[in-house]
């Protein structure tokens, strides 16, 4: 089940128990009259700018997914019309944990910041939004070869291993961009969080599968350009809900590169418009590339590199061995040998599973110490255990109720008493209990016979190496507790009185009151609120259509005022009044 007050589908009802704590309730109530506005604006200015420039599914996408150019979309009524193209959405408290973000991709759900931009910020917010989301990622998945990459996409970064980095620089960069969008933070505030951003990224040290695979989602999912070089479309959802950034990467000022597996290597500050994106000639393109990255990733490669970069993440991830067997846990220590691991070793609750399924008997609570393996062949014998017959096993008293000593490559010796077996459902061996046993390395003790029984995983090699447990029922994911929520902060009675004034226009236009007059919306706002742009904008898009060409001088005076006095919005004044004369029907 989803968290109370949101309502399920088909879809979200598939979503693990973990993921379920990132979820929260939209709250449509809670978007202000002037939120409604500024969704209002950056819609119809996207819509009429990117009709031109964007790819062709976006247009038709904003009609398949229910987002409506007037209102902030309603979660419930998304997801009515996303089921029927096999997706869902979520709304979540802006930023969350990169693997988490992608594993929600990788059930076909899209993640929603619900929060809306300040109207100060209405051109570019570094904080995840409904317009960022809601009106750039959903419309482009319903083309099924591009949603089809996203779902894909997060079923591979979702098993990308992070560093214990990763997860500082998450924590700081969601900090800054909760502080930013916040009214009431100071410059030295938002400085400091800034200068942390900064040093963190400047210490990262060799970057992490996960620090790789998002820049690959960032150039492709957020920034994305796809076509020709000469004449590139837009498809990207951080270029789709800027309407600064979505003309800026228009012009020659923005280097245009073809999209390669070199984009790996590409760095992007979050808070600064991009100086290059990648174009990619086609949404086939993109998956190439996400494969070719894949064939590099622990996850497809495993081995002595695979299980080192689990030890370094310092979380909870995974090792399969060859003959499927897999042993999760937070990885402490690898003994290798000429380049190969030869025992491996996990500190804290572990679990043995096989095909994502715990084993019956081998979850935390009976390794809740840690647990250690060899891995690889017998010394001397060319057949390696999980390869041998029955009659093979017995050949090498590997056999219920025999004690004996394991010598592996490597000098690794297991010696003891042999319990059980448990086979794979090919009949291949994949464990091995023993009682009264000791596992050594030279002069190092392993494991002693007063610690218990001694299961060991059965592998000659080390197949692959994840982010994350095996099976997700055998460990407790429910642990996300953000350092930073996003501040909302008690309205003013000015405020107040400013949604009521952008209220009495909407109700206006929407029908619901037309005894209102705007003549009188007019003179409080320049009484008022002299600064404010958008309103007047509003108003003289309803004095334009009604050709009351007194009322529309008098808004158009008004606005040269503001513009003189704050000549910063001068061009988001412009563009919203050129709308409105060419009688764009958006």
């Amino acid at each position: 089940m989803t968290p109370n007050n949101i309502e399920s589908n088909p879809i979200l009802d598939r979503l693990p128990r973990h993921l379920l704590q990132y979820i929260k309730p939209q709250n449509y109530e809670h978007y202000s009259s002037i939120d409604q506005a500024v969704w209002r604006y950056v819609m119809r200015k996207n819509v009429d700018f990117l009709s031109a420039v964007a790819h062709n599914s976006y247009l038709e996408g904003l009609k398949q997914t229910g987002i409506s150019i007037d209102s902030i979309p309603n979660m419930y009524g998304m997801n009515r019309i996303l089921k029927n193209i096999g997706w869902a959405a979520v709304a979540v408290d802006g930023f969350i944990p990169p693997n988490a973000f992608m594993e929600f991709q990788a059930y076909n759900v899209l993640v929603i910041a619900s929060d809306i931009r300040q109207l100060e910020h209405i051109e570019y917010t570094p904080a995840p939004d409904i317009i960022h989301e809601g009106a750039g990622h959903a419309p482009i998945i319903a083309n099924p070869e591009y949603a089809e990459y996203l779902r894909r996409f997060g079923e591979i970064g979702c098993k990308a291993i992070s560093s214990a980095k990763d997860y500082e620089l998450y924590e700081a960069v969601r900090h800054l961009s909760i502080i930013k969008e916040a009214p009431n933070s100071s410059k030295e505030v938002i400085h400091q969080a800034e200068k942390k951003v900064e040093d963190l990224q400047q210490n990262m040290g060799e970057p992490s599968e996960m620090a790789l695979i998002r820049n690959l989602h960032w150039w492709t999912v957020e920034y994305g350009l796809i076509g020709s070089i000469e004449n590139p479309k837009i498809y990207g959802a951080g270029l789709l809900s800027s309407i600064g950034e979505s003309a800026w990467c228009m012009t020659d000022a923005v280097k245009k590169l073809p999209y390669t597996i070199e984009a790996t290597y590409q760095d992007f500050d979050i808070t600064k418009p991009q100086p290059q994106l990648y174009v990619t000639p086609n949404f086939a393109h993109l998956s190439l590339v996400l494969e070719t990255f894949a064939n590099t990733m622990a996850l497809r490669k495993g081995g002595l590199m695979g299980i080192n970069k689990l030890i370094t993440s310092k979380a909870l991830g995974t090792i399969e061995l060859s003959t499927g067997i897999q042993i999760s846990g937070v990885f402490s220590e690898v003994i290798e040998d000429q380049g190969l691991p030869i025992y491996v070793q996990t500190t804290g609750p572990s679990a043995l599973s096989y095909r994502e399924k715990e084993l019956v008997g081998h979850g935390t609570l009976t390794h809740n110490k840690g647990f250690g393996s060899p891995i690889g062949k017998l010394k001397g014998i060319n057949l390696a255990i999980e390869d041998m017959s029955p009659r093979d096993l017995r050949a090498y008293n590997i056999f219920e109720e025999e004690a004996v000593t394991l010598e592996f490559e490597g000098d690794i010796i297991v010696s003891g008493e042999i319990i059980t077996g448990k086979r794979n459902l090919q009949g291949k061996i994949i464990m091995i209990s023993f009682k009264n046993c000791t596992v050594t390395h030279h002069s190092k003790v392993l494991f002693k016979p007063e610690w218990g029984v001694y299961d060991m995983a059965v592998g000659k090699s080390v197949v692959s190496a994840f982010s994350g447990p095996a099976d997700l029922n055998s460990f407790n994911l429910i642990t996300h507790k953000p350092t930073s929520e996003t501040i909302h902060i008690k309205k003013s009675k000015e405020r107040l009185q400013l949604e009521a004034l952008y209220q009495q226009v909407r109700d206006y236009r929407d029908g619901k009151n037309k005894t209102i007059s705007r003549t009188k919306v007019l003179d409080e706002l320049i009484e008022h609120f002299p600064t404010d742009w958008l309103l007047p904008v509003e108003l003289y898009e309803l004095a334009f259509k009604g050709d009351e060409t007194v009322l529309c001088k008098c808004i158009l005076n008004h606005l040269e005022h503001i513009k003189q006095n704050k000549p910063q919005v001068g061009k988001l004044i412009d563009d919203g009044l050129k709308i409105i004369n060419s009688k764009v029907n958006v």
